[in-house]
């Protein structure tokens, strides 16, 4: 039986397995899928920089063996393109053979160059990230004028650290009383001119409006040269006490793909052609924020669940028809959208590459809040409704 493998079980990961589960079903292939993931969960990551909830993540099993698609719960440490094996564990490898492959191992946080970054400082860039600020917050909050308790220290002003910085009093509220979280000292730290500089002018008037409204202290033109178990040095020498330090760095591909030959982007990314195929690798594809891929001729894909599901139902779809020997199709996805949550200040949307704000507030906060919760989730129940949704053809968003 030929085998296609598909390594990481993130948004590209899933939909490929799915969208490959489907292409040999219908063609009733003698051909078998499976998932590899570190663990057996989809983590909703978009969704880390809200109060901590544990649906952010859902188990993988119940929508994959709707289509015969196995799971194996593993740490991938090697791939060996020569050998046609996905390597697990340290010594002497265990191995899975593989005759079509889809690497969408996803990415990771880029660590901060600071010295006491990696000891004192949170991330929410993981299901147990966003676990660990939550215990975190409840221990704080529960000595509430310990020096540094009630002042809170986000670095990096990028969409993720504006997302958070903007909804930590409804984390503080959550955990503690209504008065720690209004007293409580919110700080945003950017070492660019603006806040958001990679979102565009568009949406600039209405971040920095939030920020203002949702009382974050933004320091921008700023660098951190240390953190420490008090708090955090400026550049400056300015020494802000903080038991809360969170690190919002922005992200770079999974250093999984350092084992594979090919070209790649200041992020990681291994540059694929418009199959998403790894160059001179006819069954070797790589989707999400591994894959530096072109979605039109004039643009990149992004590290966003947004081109990580089409991407990864791509690769998928390509992975199967080339071991069936079958035509592929391009990858392509020139419409792209933000929107971008502002806490107390609500949301806001913007169309194009150019980030064009087709409207913000309360109703738009609502839509952010509906795309995190039942959009981009995977699709639930049995074969009838997994087999139309792993189409590449499916209508998006799924709810409308």
């Amino acid at each position: 039986m030929q085998e296609l493998v598909v390594v990481g079980g993130g948004f590209a990961g899933t939909w490929a397995a799915l969208a490959a589960g489907r292409e040999l079903l219908l063609n009733e292939a003698e051909a078998r899928v499976t998932l590899v993931n570190r663990d057996p969960f989809i983590t909703m990551r978009p969704r880390l920089y809200e109060p901590f909830t544990p649906e952010m993540r859902l188990e993988l099993s119940p929508v994959l063996s709707a289509l015969d698609i196995s799971l194996r719960v593993a740490q991938v440490d090697g791939l060996d393109l020569a050998a046609r094996t996905v390597n697990f564990g340290p010594g002497p490898h265990d191995s899975l053979r593989w005759d079509a492959l889809v690497i969408a191992a996803g990415s990771v946080q880029r660590p901060l160059p600071v010295p006491g970054a990696a000891e004192h400082a949170l991330d929410i860039d993981t299901f147990g990230g966003a676990e660990r600020l939550a215990q975190h917050l409840q221990r704080v909050l529960a000595r509430p004028k310990a020096e540094g308790a009630l002042t809170f220290v986000v670095i990096g002003a990028g969409f993720t650290g504006i997302e958070l910085a903007t909804e930590l009093r409804r984390h503080l509220r959550n955990y503690g009383r209504e008065s720690l979280a209004s007293e409580a000292r919110i700080v945003l730290v950017e070492a660019d001119a603006v806040p958001g500089p990679a979102l565009g002018a568009g949406p600039r008037p209405l971040i920095e409006a939030a920020l203002e409204r949702c009382k974050v202290e933004v320091r921008l033109n700023t660098r951190v040269t240390a953190i420490d178990a008090s708090g955090i040095t400026l550049a400056s020498g300015e020494h802000i006490p903080s038991l809360t330090v969170v690190i919002t760095s922005g992200l770079q591909a999974n250093p999984l793909g350092t084992q594979l030959p090919g070209e790649r982007d200041e992020s990681g990314r291994l540059v694929v052609d418009g199959f998403l195929r790894l160059p001179g690798q006819e069954h070797v594809f790589v989707a999400g924020d591994m894959a530096h891929a072109r979605t039109d001729e004039s643009h990149t894909a992004l590290m966003s669940c947004q081109h990580a599901v089409p991407m990864g139902k791509m690769a998928g779809y390509n992975a199967a028809r080339a071991l069936l020997g079958l035509s592929q199709r391009t990858y392509q996805q020139p419409d792209y959208v933000t929107c971008l949550d502002l806490g107390d200040g609500g949301a806001v949307l913007t169309s194009g590459w150019d980030r064009q704000v087709v409207d913000s507030g309360a109703e738009i906060k609502t839509l952010k809040q509906t795309i995190n919760t039942r959009w981009i989730l995977p699709p639930s129940g049995g074969r009838e409704s997994v087999l139309p949704a792993a189409d590449l053809d499916a209508p998006w968003p799924p709810a409308a």
